[in-house]
């Protein structure tokens, strides 16, 4: 099953979690380390992550290491930059309104 990739983000530890991988690869337990949860909470998680594949995983030896997927994020990206262009019209709009009304009341 393919999870779609805001709904994975919406979760704070899911967002925490993808922070703390995109300094570095991580083994779950090591991620683990940074939340006050269990591990299979957060296998859970990297799991929901991995399907919407925004981390990979890679098995060095006996362990298996998170990494952040750039690819994926520059959907994010993306889309965020579409709504950001959006407000920032609406904020320049709003900006002349006032600055026109401003110019009245003198």
């Amino acid at each position: 099953m393919r999870r779609d990739i805001f709904q994975a983000i919406a979760d704070p530890t899911r967002r925490a979690i993808i922070t703390l991988i995109a300094l570095q690869a991580m083994t779950p337990n090591a991620i683990a380390d940074n939340f006050n949860t269990t591990r299979q909470a957060i296998s859970k998680h990297l799991r929901i992550l991995t399907e919407c594949e925004l981390v990979k995983q890679e098995q060095q030896g006996r362990e298996i290491y998170y990494s952040l997927e750039i690819e994926k994020m520059k959907e994010i990206d993306i889309w965020m930059n579409q709504l950001r262009k959006i407000w920032e019209a609406r904020f320049n709009q709003l900006g002349h309104v006032l600055s026109t009304m401003k110019k009245t009341k003198k």
